[in-house]
């Protein structure tokens, strides 16, 4: 019996060590989010390829790691990816290969007319990854951040007072 709750208590502490590493991983993926609703961390952002922008390199669930570019080392014929002013408040990912750049106002043209100035550059990609992206799009909605996150956590608290509670009642457990 003493080997089994070992075990058990072995098991517990590497699942709990897991999820909460899993669960601040994934808090401050959500506090570095820019302006724009991106998260960029050290001058790259993770990009969540979604219906709009995906295309046949980039397949909808994708996440793609974009590294910050400077408008110096841009050329005509780069695949960049920028942001696109939908609105006062919403903006939105675009992809799109650089068609003619205007050094003087730091702007670039896509190919297909589409015009950015460098403050609505996000960069060019760097890495892909198949699928994760659809993951890390849901744990970081709001609903998905409470049920995955937030409620295990809280229910964990809720588990340590109620024990907390019964061993200052009824005393320490006795060993057989």
């Amino acid at each position: 019996m003493k080997v089994l709750n070992a075990v058990k208590k072995i098991l517990l502490i590497i699942i709990g060590v897991v999820y909460f590493a899993f669960a601040l991983f994934m808090t401050i993926l959500l506090l570095n989010q820019n302006d724009y609703g991106i998260t960029e961390i050290d001058g790259k952002s993770l990009v969540i390829i979604n219906d709009e922008i995906s295309n046949e390199k980039y397949q909808k669930g994708d996440l793609v790691v974009v590294q910050k570019t400077k408008f110096e080392d841009l050329k005509v014929g780069d695949e960049i990816f920028t942001y696109r002013d939908v609105n006062q408040t919403s903006y939105q990912v675009t992809i799109g290969v650089i068609g003619e750049l205007y050094p003087d106002d730091e702007q670039l043209a896509f190919e297909n007319g589409d015009g950015f100035s460098i403050d609505f550059v996000l960069g060019k990609a760097v890495n892909s990854y198949n699928g994760i992206g659809t993951f890390l799009d849901l744990i970081q909605s709001r609903w998905g951040f409470l049920f995955v996150v937030l409620v295990p956590c809280f229910l964990i608290f809720i588990y340590e007072i109620y024990a907390l509670i019964v061993e200052v009642k009824y005393g320490a457990e006795k060993e057989d």
